[in-house]
């Protein structure tokens, strides 16, 4: 697997999918910036509130597939979300077929946001319960000062550009600050 940060203003993406699964994915992606299509063949009352005019009824067609450039398919049946990840894939749309890794070009992480940071756990999908386990460690190892503390580095980072110090520079200077503050100092669990 190749890692990838997807600033979701330049793709399109879209679920398809009816109920729990596509809830959560939805709020996932909205909680990430993204404003996805929700395809869904039979909605639940939740999926449809939520999705509001996100929602279209049944599954894409190949129109609505060409202009995707990622798919989420979730609780599906196995026969209907194979046929769906066979006609997006022939549109070259990257396709994630929960629980499913054959049909995963990508598979989604588990992850823990603070304002800009972003910090991202894989096994692969080989193991999604372990990498669950590891995102919960680096929640309680990154609280949500972190967020703050972004912002700050990046003012003080933007400043020293300003004034032409150069990156290495920039970089031991941002290492020094969490050194002195102790920001990384995270002791594991017994």
């Amino acid at each position: 697997m190749i890692p990838l940060a997807i600033d979701p203003q330049h793709v399109t993406i879209a679920i398809a999918g009816n109920g729990a699964l596509a809830l959560r994915r939805l709020r996932a992606l909205r909680g990430a910036g993204a404003a996805p299509l929700v395809f869904a063949p039979a909605a639940s009352p939740e999926l449809a509130a939520e999705a509001g005019e996100a929602l279209r009824m049944g599954v894409p067609d190949a129109a609505a597939m060409a202009r995707l450039n990622i798919l989420y398919i979730v609780d599906l049946a196995p026969a209907e979300a194979t046929a769906l990840a066979s006609a997006a894939r022939a549109q070259r749309v990257l396709v994630n077929v929960e629980d499913v890794p054959a049909f995963c070009d990508f598979h989604s992480v588990a992850e823990v946001r603070r304002g800009d940071l972003l910090l991202t756990v894989s096994t692969n999908g080989a193991a999604p319960g372990l990498a669950g386990t590891i995102r919960r460690r680096l929640e309680a190892c990154f609280p949500a000062i972190w967020a703050e503390r972004v912002r700050e580095v990046a003012s003080l980072r933007q400043g020293w550009r300003a004034e032409g110090v150069a990156m290495p520079e920039a970089a031991r200077r941002i290492e020094a600050i969490a050194q002195e503050r102790c920001w990384l100092n995270c002791s594991p669990p017994n």
